[in-house]
């Protein structure tokens, strides 16, 4: 005798938010690669505009790993839109500078994220789209805020900022 499938009791929020996700990257990568960046290039160059950061906390940012890391502070630098430099706070580190073409390329990668992002909500009618909205902050600052340990590790999320 075959085994049934349990019957599944809620909706697969799992797969919903994976799925959604997954395109979204996919639409944002697509958008981005018209101008020549990656996100994680956007990520770097809008965070080291803000402040003056490391290396090390820029990839913190965006969920990176340091050889990541290095790799796309490479690729900014290549294209003149990013250089290391000392920090003018502490001759020991360096941090990640970005260059006036830096500045200029990082607003425009800006609009084209805001464009993704309200294409994607665009499509939802507006009490849907705020209730969306207001759902997900509740999640993400709340109930899941926060990856439990477990003995086989999940991919972390890019953290906010």
């Amino acid at each position: 005798m075959t085994a049934m499938a349990p019957t599944r009791t809620e909706p697969d929020l799992s797969y919903l938010l994976d799925h959604t996700s997954h395109v979204l990257r996919t639409r944002m990568a697509a958008a981005l690669a018209e101008i020549g960046l990656t996100a994680r290039m956007h990520c770097v160059l809008v965070h080291a505009l803000e402040e003056e950061r490391t290396q090390a906390q820029l990839a913190e940012i965006g969920d990176m790993d340091k050889t990541t890391m290095v790799v796309t502070v490479d690729a900014l630098e290549g294209a003149g839109l990013a250089e290391r430099r000392p920090s003018a706070t502490d001759r020991r580190a360096r941090i990640i500078a970005v260059t006036e073409k830096g500045a200029e390329v990082a607003q425009r990668s800006q609009e084209i994220v805001d464009g993704v992002h309200e294409s994607a909500l665009s499509s939802l009618p507006g009490e849907e789209r705020e209730a969306l909205l207001r759902a997900l902050n509740l999640l993400a600052t709340g109930h899941l805020e926060t990856p439990v340990e477990s003995p086989t590790p999940a991919r972390r999320a890019r953290q906010r900022g």
